[in-house]
């Protein structure tokens, strides 16, 4: 599948998962476009309204991204319309994080999905329990997005052919809401 060759890099033992599909099995009945999952069906690459999965082959540029307890380095970033991004994230902190590329509606829709998979028991503080992914119908793999534990390494290719008002965001319960969170300034 196209979103995961997107991100799987390995470190600390893990593969790492690119991106945020929690498709199905939430419960919630709502349309997944309506939660802020881009075409309604689980998997796409494609999420018209914040941009799409980026070729690796067509890069623009790469952007070096840190995570910590709970901030990123860097804290905002710059990015021309159009251009296609590899951002190389490490996960330099003692917790499980993300880093996630939507509006600020879908983090929010998102936040409720992290926190199903906390008490469901697929994460804990600073594990990811990649037996337990699928169940409840749980995934964590669309191309906008990957989840690393502490130690872990990945990468993210995203094409920002967008205006929409972007934030990149982890969504670990309560991780947003402690400041780990940064705009993406779109110019042309």
């Amino acid at each position: 599948m196209a979103l995961l060759s997107a991100a799987a890099l390995t470190a600390g033992g893990h593969a790492a998962l690119a991106a945020g599909d929690h498709g199905g099995g939430h419960g919630h009945g709502e349309k997944q476009a309506d939660r802020g999952h881009g075409t309604g069906e689980h998997g796409h690459a494609s999420r018209p309204d914040i941009g799409h999965a980026g070729d690796p082959s067509e890069l623009d540029r790469t952007v070096d991204v840190i995570m910590l307890d709970n901030r990123f380095e860097p804290e905002k970033l710059s990015i021309q319309e159009g251009q296609t991004v590899r951002f190389v994230v490490t996960n330099k902190g003692n917790l499980v994080h993300e880093f996630n590329i939507a509006t600020a509606a879908m983090h929010s829709a998102h936040q409720e999905e992290m926190m199903e998979m906390m008490q469901k028991g697929v994460l804990g503080a600073d594990t990811i329990h990649h037996d337990r992914m699928g169940e409840h119908g749980m995934r964590h793999d669309h191309a906008n997005s990957i989840l690393l534990e502490p130690g872990e390494s990945g990468e993210v290719v995203w094409t920002f052919d967008t205006d929409a008002e972007l934030e990149f965001a982890c969504n670990v319960p309560g991780h947003y809401e402690s400041g780990m969170k940064g705009p993406i300034r779109l110019h042309q």
